[in-house]
C-alpha cells in the first residue's frame, strides 16, 4: 500500500484521469472529493463489500429459483390484465 501525506486543498492523481483531492478535515473525519470518468464505479468499502456478497448470493441460485421467481411476475402480470 502506497501511503502519502495530503493537507486540505491538495490532491493526488491516479492516471491521467482519476484525481482525489481533501476538501475538509474535521478531527479524525477528512473528507475527499473524486474525479473520475462516469464509467468508473467508486463505492465506499462497505457498499462494496455488500455489493460483491449479493453478486455471490445470486450467481449461487438454481433453476428452481429462477422459475420460482418467473411463476410469481406471472401472478403479477395476470392480476393486472383484470
Amino acid at each position: 500500500m502506497l501511503v502519502l501525506t495530503r493537507r486540505l486543498g491538495e490532491s493526488i492523481n491516479i492516471g491521467d484521469n482519476i484525481k482525489i483531492t481533501v476538501v475538509d478535515i474535521d478531527g479524525k473525519q477528512v473528507k475527499i472529493g473524486i474525479e473520475a470518468p462516469r464509467d468508473i464505479s467508486i463505492f465506499r468499502e462497505e457498499v462494496y463489500e455488500r455489493i460483491k456478497l449479493e453478486n455471490l448470493r445470486a450467481a449461487g441460485a438454481t433453476s428452481d429459483d429462477l422459475k420460482k421467481a418467473a411463476q410469481l411476475f406471472k401472478k403479477d402480470s395476470s392480476s393486472e390484465k383484470k
